[in-house]
């Protein structure tokens, strides 16, 4: 008897995630490794509050970047949303959206510089990629046939507004709270380039071994994220965006001349620049590529197959601690708990953290992207799970999971897997900023050169890789007929 097509390509995948691990590094160098973990489990168990006097101004930075940021972003993607028929729309905003908030920072520090702008625009551009997609998504599964009941000659937006929008406001507004929540822990790890906020004091306390004060600060974050619903309402918004725009800080004026010598000189490709000619511009590309583009494309490649083989498995493994179908309200409640915070850390801070305790490879950042992509996968199918009726003699334990569950489950969750395929490759290329050898580590390296040129033909190669796995997704989805449950 054939194996089901999803089987196949499960096993397709996980003979490539096996053939990535003899190309990659995932040794542990530090020489205590295990002391050092233990160091940072008691900081978290003995949190110090009141250590730095800047701790209260840099969670209402990072309030104000996401709320700012995100702002912006909703409001624009809605705008390219009604647009997104048009395929220049739609490039566009896949391109957008394929650059990590970080690059983009990156790319507007070397000209505006600390200011708040550069951390504002480092959100709100992808995220607008990112509405519009899911917006047009949302407004296109609704029902046309309210638009009919408009008087003749209603224009495009006026449909949207008054037939297509009141039918899935439910969803607009559940899908950009939960971007809010990815808001913040985007703004968080601004702080990692210098912005002020919350990941500038944590990367100053871990890199001074100070885990108290490290420890403290995460668990503001993870209160932050996991009370938003209690304190993000229907009447508290507005003003949360009206003061938004004042909590952010002056930073440093900007030097409108930097700009302008960025886009007209900076990342002109040096053989243009000094007038070699193509043949000239031929050996740049060429050096580029070979020792740059490459080995960062091959890299980035193998981490994210180990991490998207790893977030399947810990999915698989971790949705039970918050099925009803699986022990009482205490393991319940303990499991989600554990989901939150997986979750509910960012990537780039999980990295950073395992690299200070385990040293420079390939291993944290696996771990890392596997921890925070595999804690939403198991949360959305434990709470998909427990929707999920048995019969009164369904078996119990290890059984139920094997053969009632896991069954049942298993379409929506390989749906959800490879729609995280293209957000782990893109985590994936940003992580090279913390040394290891992604596309991230090279772009930044040309950035610490001061060779914008390489850097920005390294970030345009990045967005082209995210834009064509979230396409292969795409397809392997369609032809496997997979149904994505709801992200939010």
């Amino acid at each position: 008897m054939p194996l089901p097509a999803t089987v196949r390509v499960s096993l397709l995948f996980l003979v490539i995630a096996i053939v990535a691990l003899a190309f990659s590094d995932v040794a542990i160098t530090a020489s205590n490794p295990w002391r050092d973990l233990g160091r940072f489990f008691l900081g978290m168990l003995t949190p110090d509050f009141f250590s730095y006097e800047g701790l209260a101004t840099a969670l209402v930075r990072t309030l104000a970047f996401a709320f700012v940021g995100v702002g912006l972003g909703s409001v624009c993607g809605f705008g390219l949303a009604l647009l997104y028929r048009w395929r220049a729309v739609r490039l566009c905003s896949a391109f957008v959206r394929a650059i990590h908030e970080l690059f983009w920072a990156l790319i507007f520090l070397q000209f505006f510089g600390f200011h708040p702008l550069t951390g504002v625009l480092a959100i709100a551009i992808p995220y607008t990629g990112i509405f519009a997609k899911v917006y047009s998504e949302i407004l296109d599964d609704v029902n046309p046939q309210a638009a009919h009941l408009l008087p003749r000659g209603s224009g495009t937006l006026v449909s949207y507004l008054y037939a297509r929008l009141p039918q899935c406001w439910a969803q607009i507004r559940t899908y950009t709270l939960y971007r809010l929540e990815c808001g913040l822990r985007s703004s968080a790890i601004l702080g990692f380039v210098g912005l002020p906020t919350l990941g500038y004091y944590l990367e100053a306390s871990f890199s001074q071994g100070q885990y108290s004060e490290a420890g403290a600060m995460l668990l503001l974050f993870y209160a932050l994220i996991a009370t938003i619903p209690v304190w993000v309402r229907r009447f508290t918004l507005p003003l949360y965006l009206a003061a938004a725009p004042f909590l952010l800080g002056e930073g440093f004026a900007i030097r409108w001349g930097n700009v302008e010598r960025f886009f007209t000189e900076d990342i002109v490709p040096a053989p243009l620049r000094n007038g070699d000619g193509w043949s000239g511009l031929q050996d740049w590309l060429a050096d580029v590529m070979v020792n740059q583009a490459i080995p960062g494309i091959w890299n980035t490649l193998v981490l994210t197959q180990l991490s998207l083989v790893a977030t399947g498995m810990l999915a698989l493994v971790t949705f039970p601690l918050i099925s009803r179908h699986f022990g009482g309200p205490i393991r319940r409640g303990s499991g989600h708990i554990f989901l939150v915070v997986m979750r509910s850390t960012p990537e780039y801070v999980l990295a950073y953290i395992l690299l200070q305790l385990w040293g420079p490879s390939m291993l944290p950042a696996a771990v890392a992207l596997a921890l925070h992509n595999g804690g939403i996968i198991g949360h959305l199918l434990g709470r998909h799970s427990s929707h999920i009726g048995l019969r009164s003699d369904a078996p119990i334990g290890l059984n139920r999971y094997t053969y009632e569950l896991v069954p049942r489950l298993y379409r929506s969750f390989l749906a959800l897997l490879f729609y995280r395929w293209e957000i782990i490759m893109r985590e994936t290329a940003i992580l090279g900023i913390l040394g290891i050898y992604t596309l991230g580590f090279y772009v930044d390296s040309a950035i610490q050169n001061i060779q914008f040129d390489r850097a920005l033909v390294l970030i345009v190669l990045t967005a082209l890789l995210n834009i064509g796995v979230d396409k292969l997704s795409r397809v392997i989805r369609r032809r496997l007929a997979l149904q994505t449950l709801p992200t939010c």
